[in-house]
């Protein structure tokens, strides 16, 4: 088993560390020093003992904290029960942490430290400190409690079949959902922090035996190498180590859904998880698996294989349909049938702009229709989204602006377009069809044909954390692979995980296992 604290060993802080004093009102004087005209910190400071010889403060953070662990399980144990004690006050300050830690507070996790601050970053991060009068170092005590969102159905990625559980903006949440699922002694989570101002909590999650070592190193590398301010969102993580920030393609899979990671996790993934927000990523990613959904493998095999072929229809649909019908008209309508053409050209009778602008007009007026239904309140955006869509084309097409066709046309892209399961993989799409159009404005299917092949070869040089993109339709050309792309092989036929990610535990699913062991076992068990 590997020993991964070296690989997640904290940087050096560059600030000078400030010592816990023994006098409790030089500490609490430092603490209100750096934590000055915040009104949001409490400070309660309090007498123990028979004869109240010991001075003790305790600060936390209000809205942080939870309020009643603090007043029922610390101060009231400190202020009560320690109080009907009879203490040698010399003996008690030199083994104060053990009598607090093993007979006062009931709490379950307790640390001590020596710095103001680290103090300072675990009252920020909604723990409680422990000061106590000739003692040194402070006692931290476990006492999150901010308010959080109850879990539900992620909305950003829908299934029919699937568990309905979905990512909140709390760290230890998440984490818990992903644990309930990998049961795996050797699953890791390594915590760390990011932002030198918003100390950003982020956990990096990987299964030892089944992790591509040389990923996971590049992974942590690339974190730690970030020097930013704050981390308000996942995208900040993803945007600072993708490989090529100049791609309209995410190199960085981002999800809502546990069962998502989970199954990434298995395949030798890694998944980062930010602090504040529901979306977790997950490198490397590859183009086969932005096309993949997660109800993909909760179907039978023949239904999920049709609806990814037809997925991989409408990707080509939604980048590829308005150029082809602007090359098609403007350049070849001689490769239109006779009396197709003849009726595009009565239908454009009265229009005054060529395809290109006719399309560029539909196209532009389409994404501005989805950027207001994005923005809008969920019953509104919906209803601008379908009305506004209907009307203004039909206004369009009576106003002799555009011609029908061009509306079915825009119509049939975004409904395509539509179909791809990852959102941020389907921006891309929506940009580039503007510069395909364009191209077939100027030259015609030539001028498609070259975008096209601009496009396969930026995605062929494109890489996600050392993979290549089109992975394993390039370079790894494993058969056993190709069980998992166009097409969904059998559950019992997928026994290998992707041998271009993992390099050790290849077996997901015993090499004896097959339909006929299955018989073989009813026939065993007298059935018939």
């Amino acid at each position: 088993m590997n020993n991964y604290e070296e690989l997640f060993k904290p940087k050096e802080e560059a600030t000078s560390k400030i010592n816990v004093a023994k006098n409790l009102d030089d500490n609490i004087k430092k603490v209100k020093e750096i934590l000055s005209d915040s009104d949001d910190i409490i400070y309660r400071e309090f007498n123990v003992g028979k004869n109240q010889q010991l001075k003790f403060a305790t600060v936390y953070a209000e809205g942080l904290s939870d309020k009643i662990l603090i007043n029922e399980y610390v101060l009231k144990n400190l202020m009560m029960l320690a109080r009907m004690t009879e203490p040698d006050v010399s003996n008690i300050r030199e083994k104060i942490y053990e009598l607090i830690k093993n007979g006062v507070l009931s709490v379950t996790d307790l640390k001590e430290v020596d710095d103001i601050n680290k103090v300072i970053d675990n009252i920020l991060s909604g723990e409680t400190v422990l000061f106590i009068e000739k003692w040194d170092k402070a006692i931290i005590i476990a006492s999150k409690g901010w308010p959080m969102r109850g879990i539900s159905e992620p909305e950003s990625d829908a299934v029919i079949r699937g568990p309905r559980e979905g990512f909140t903006e709390t760290l230890r949440v998440n984490t818990a959902l992903i644990r309930r699922r990998i049961r795996d002694p050797k699953f890791k989570i390594k915590q760390m922090q990011i932002g030198k101002r918003s100390k950003t909590d982020i956990a990096v999650l990987f299964i030892d035996g089944l992790v591509n070592q040389g990923i996971l190193k590049t992974v942590v590398y690339r974190l730690k190498a970030i020097e930013i301010d704050s981390i308000l969102e996942s995208g900040y993580i993803e945007q600072l180590i993708e490989d090529n920030w100049r791609s309209p393609f995410p190199q960085i899979q981002g999800t809502e859904r546990p069962e998502k990671v989970a199954a990434s996790l298995y395949e030798g993934k890694v998944a980062i998880i930010v602090d504040n927000t529901p979306f977790v990523l997950i490198v490397p990613t590859t183009f086969n698996t932005l096309m993949q959904a997660s109800e993909d493998y909760n179907e039978r095999f023949l239904i999920s294989s049709a609806i990814r072929i037809l997925r991989y229809i409408a990707m080509f649909i939604s980048i590829l349909l308005p150029a082809l019908y602007i090359a098609m008209l403007s350049y070849h309508p001689g490769m239109i049938p006779t009396e197709l053409a003849l009726y595009i050209a009565g239908n454009r009778d009265g229009v005054p702009f060529p395809a290109l602008i006719e399309a560029f007009i539909m196209e532009a007026a389409l994404e501005l229709l989805r950027e207001a239904g994005i923005r809008l309140p969920g019953p509104i955006g919906s209803t601008i989204g379908i009305v506004g869509g209907l009307v203004l084309g039909q206004a369009a097409v009576d106003a002799g602006i555009v011609s029908s066709l061009m509306v079915i046309v825009v119509a049939i892209t975004a409904i395509a377009t539509y179909s791809i399961p990852n959102y941020s993989f389907g921006t891309p799409f929506r940009l580039l069809r503007f510069l395909y159009m364009a191209a077939a404005g100027f030259l015609g299917l030539y001028g498609v044909m070259i975008a096209f092949l601009i496009s396969l070869i930026h995605l062929s040089n494109l890489k996600s954390f050392g993979i290549p993109y089109l992975s394993p339709f390039t370079y790894y050309m494993s058969i056993k692979d190709f069980k998992d792309t166009f097409i969904r092989a059998p559950l019992h036929k997928m026994k290998r995980r992707p041998e271009f990610i993992v390099k050790e535990d290849k077996a997901r699913l015993a090499n004896h296992f097959s339909r006929d062991y299955l018989r073989k076992g009813e026939d065993d068990s007298g059935q018939k």
